[in-house]
């Protein structure tokens, strides 16, 4: 309750600096709008359905690229703790691709695949791949092995010890790595659809910008931070249940 309590003040002082700022006109409204037009904006947007198109078409796209990345992530992983000799065949691809900014491909993307979900899609992939690739592969390499070897003794076959042993052991790993993953997703698209896109909390943000309307702007800030906020702590919920739930169980 008092963490709570604190949060809730930090949040009443900004909103009170922002009610008095407006108020004073330090800046003009077309700078910094007053938090009651702000709201009204919202309001208005969410009985048109506007804000709520958008919100979906981002949200979709997260999903569908968030997904698409795991199973890379994940398969790779897998191949390079069961297989690591098989590294020097995609380890220096792989932190080459680390290395380039997603949105620095945006202009190629384009020229390939047009202004379409491919482009966005594919850089949400590359933005999300490499900490769910790397907190998997984390995972299963560090597996104990005195587990291990007690799988040995009891006659464990190979895809056996990795269901039983390796991959509860990683699942809290994996979990950090979707967690870490799908917030690089949010700030990806956001940046991806501000250039190419037609619909989608970016494209909202910039659509706004241009037409001068900072209220609306500041809405797709805050509704871009407060589904990324529950999002993360959906998977955060998720960490702490398994991570105190008894991952061995549910593989047995």
């Amino acid at each position: 309750m008092k963490n709570h309590m604190k949060s809730i003040s930090v949040i009443a002082i900004i909103l009170a600096l922002w009610f008095l700022f407006s108020s004073l006109n330090i800046w003009s409204a077309y700078v910094l709008p007053s938090p009651y037009k702000v709201f009204d904006t919202f309001i208005k947007m969410c009985k048109s359905g506007e804000i709520f198109t958008h919100i979906w078409d981002s949200l979709l796209r997260v999903i569908i690229g968030f997904s698409i990345a795991f199973v890379l992530a994940f398969s790779l992983g897998v191949l390079s703790s069961i297989k690591p000799n098989s590294a020097p065949y995609y380890n220096h691809i792989v932190e080459f691709i680390r290395n380039v900014p997603p949105l620095s491909l945006i202009p190629l993307l384009i020229l390939w695949f047009g202004i379409g979900e491919t482009s966005k899609i594919i850089v949400i992939v590359l933005t999300s791949f490499f900490p769910m690739f790397l907190n998997t592969k984390k995972g299963l390499v560090s597996c104990d092995i005195k587990l291990l070897e007690v799988g040995d003794s009891f006659g464990f076959s190979t895809s056996r010890k990795f269901f039983h042993i390796m991959l509860p052991n990683a699942i809290p790993d994996i979990l950090v790595g979707m967690r870490t993953g799908l917030g690089y997703s949010w700030r990806s698209i956001i940046g991806a659809e501000m250039i190419a896109a037609s619909s989608g909390l970016g494209y909202f943000i910039l659509d706004a910008q241009q037409m001068a309307r900072s209220d609306k702007v500041i809405v797709g800030i805050i509704v871009i931070g407060t589904v990324g906020y529950c999002c993360d702590k959906l998977f955060s919920y998720g960490i702490k249940k398994i991570s105190h739930g008894g991952v061995g169980d549910s593989w047995s």
